[in-house]
């Protein structure tokens, strides 16, 4: 009479297993549903938007601000049908993470500049709305605005505070006068919006139809709320105590504006 043997251990160790397993795979569907519906990181990796925003800073953008988009649900945005739930339209001001109609598989981060059927023209470095030239104000001279020409050191950039026309202020980087010191009057579309980066010399923007022009409604993921982490050029991972020397402690939690 044969008799078949079990190993009474083996039975308790496959259970914790696939408990371990069924706990990681609810964690990884929650992680996604918040991903998804509420809220998203993203880091910076150009210094277009300087000097509020510096590369290699971590933000978070709140997804239900504007409503949901097929963008708000990448990389599954093929599948979905163009329109947005809940809308909400952007105010102008905010700054926005988007995907460029030229670029639809890049995200990209700028501020809203103008609003459907607004008159948005550059003359002589100063940004005009509707035939009315944006208040700003000079702050004075800094090398905080680096750029990939110049390197790490930047060249001087005067700073600017600037004023929209609802009151929203922030900074602005002046290089010296290029070709998107002076644009042509640009008359944006219904449903779409004009984007422009904080570091005027340095941000391929609404300004450059072939990478960004108009961005439709339908296109935006949503507003960047704040700088949850900031790491400078030392930091690397092949390198872990750079993440404490590289980690810059002023811009921790600070609120994106």
């Amino acid at each position: 009479m044969s008799m078949s043997t079990t190993n009474p251990s083996s039975t308790p160790v496959m259970s914790v297993f696939w408990e371990n397993v069924r706990t990681i795979l609810y964690a990884l569907a929650l992680a996604m549903v918040l991903r998804f519906t509420i809220a998203q990181p993203f880091r910076i990796p150009s210094g277009s938007m300087q000097p509020t925003l510096q590369v290699g800073d971590y933000i978070v953008v709140t997804k239900w601000s504007y409503g949901y988009g097929r963008y708000s649900f990448a990389p599954l945005d093929s599948l979905l049908p163009h329109g947005r739930l809940f809308a909400h339209a952007p105010n102008r001001g905010d700054v926005v993470v988007f995907r460029p109609p030229p670029e639809p598989d890049r995200d990209f981060i700028k501020r809203v500049i103008g609003l459907p059927g607004d008159h948005i023209q550059m003359i002589d470095g100063i940004l005009h709305i509707n035939g009315v030239a944006v208040q700003r104000e000079l702050i004075g001279p800094t090398q905080a605005c680096p750029d990939a020409e110049y390197g790490p050191g930047g060249r001087p950039a005067a700073i600017y505070r600037e004023t929209l026309p609802n009151g929203v202020s922030y900074l602005t980087c002046e290089k010296g006068m290029t070709e998107l010191d002076n644009t042509r009057e640009y008359v944006v579309p219904p449903g779409d919006y004009f984007m422009m980066g904080d570091d005027r010399d340095n941000s391929a923007d609404s300004r450059v139809p072939s990478e960004v022009g108009f961005v439709p409604f339908d296109n935006l993921i949503g507003p960047a709320q704040f700088v949850v982490a900031s790491f400078d050029s030392t930091t690397s991972l092949l390198q872990p105590w750079t993440l404490f020397t590289g980690f810059r402690g002023d811009r921790f939690l600070k609120r994106v504006q």
